[in-house]
């Protein structure tokens, strides 16, 4: 594939895309998995859902993130007693003025971190989806746009349950992936503190938003045959005929899964998508758009399992 530039003589996107991995390494240790999830979630434009049990980093991981992007970066923590005003902002009077005035909330920034979402009335909730889908949000009847990129990070606790609000299914499905965290190793986890027994580390901001759109822009651009198209769609549709899945995966999936695809693609220096690309994101792309029945949950099947046998049973086309 030909060199792909950033803009005038800068850097081929690849080796950007490399570099900022190696600086989110600097304040991260693991979790690479999640970590290229992320930034292929960036170029893609779409919004990631985090899950994992408290202190394992997911407020450190998106902070690098934003550094190594040189984008905006704001911490919201969901509680039960959260307005929507809370979030998107809302008009105030000035006296000094003697007019009314916009008040911004935190969700004008690049990089959102929607810490325990599902602690939030549905209400409040509700506030993101305008912003997730549209990238805008409307106070008192006047639309605001939000800044370029926009990514809501979201996270959720899968041990504490009580007092919190499931997502609905329409919000679920607006996240490009669900990317899982677990525990460190021994040796990550002794890394960690010899990490922060520094306090030295300084990230290189790798790109910025004028080269972010301009890598999304030439992602669009990657070339996917008509049989990987067939892949996809025949993977998503497979999860609505599984007799254990009580809700399938969404067109919306499809569109992830394709979107996702090009992206991996482009990153790994090709112009065009091939089955492993697609193989590769399918279960952060599907794990959180599957309910299974009861019934299947009681038996120990888990969406990870379904996603497996769907894999395993949708024939894979011939690549290039």
């Amino acid at each position: 594939m030909a060199s792909r530039q950033l803009k005038g003589n800068g850097p081929g996107a690849s080796a950007a895309y490399g570099r900022a991995l190696g600086e989110i390494r600097k304040l991260v240790v693991g979790k690479e998995d999640v970590i290229e999830g992320l930034l292929i979630a960036v170029l893609s434009e779409g919004h990631v859902l985090l899950e994992g049990v408290p202190g394992i980093a997911k407020t450190r991981i998106a902070n690098a993130l934003a550094q190594t992007l040189d984008c905006g970066f704001k911490r919201i923590q969901f509680t039960p007693d959260m307005l929507p005003s809370d979030i998107i902002g809302t008009v105030v009077y000035d006296s000094n003025k003697n007019d009314f005035v916009l008040k911004k909330g935190p969700i004008f920034t690049n990089v959102i971190l929607a810490d325990e979402i599902n602690r939030a009335p549905p209400k409040t909730q509700s506030a993101l989806l305008e912003a997730m889908q549209e990238c805008q949000v409307t106070i008192e009847g006047v639309t605001h746009p939000l800044p370029y990129p926009f990514i809501v990070l979201a996270t959720q606790n899968p041990v504490e349950m009580e007092g919190t609000y499931p997502l609905p299914e329409a919000q679920v499905d607006r996240f490009i992936f669900k990317l899982l965290l677990g525990y460190p190793t021994k040796a990550e986890e002794k890394a960690i503190i010899e990490m922060k027994m520094r306090d030295d580390v300084e990230i290189e901001k790798v790109l910025d938003p004028a080269g972010i759109r301009a890598i999304s822009a030439q992602i669009r651009s990657v070339s996917i045959e008509p049989s990987i198209l067939d892949y996809i769609v025949d993977i998503v549709s497979a999860t609505r005929e599984r007799e254990d899945v009580q809700l399938g995966a969404s067109p919306r999936a499809s569109i992830s899964l394709m979107k996702g695809a090009k992206a991996k693609a482009f990153l790994s220096e090709r112009d065009y998508v091939i089955p492993d690309d697609v193989k590769a994101l399918a279960f952060p792309v599907l794990r959180h758009r599957i309910t299974l029945n009861p019934e299947s949950e009681l038996a120990g099947t888990s969406v990870e399992d379904a996603i497996s046998d769907v894999l395993s049973g949708v024939k894979v086309p011939k690549s290039r």
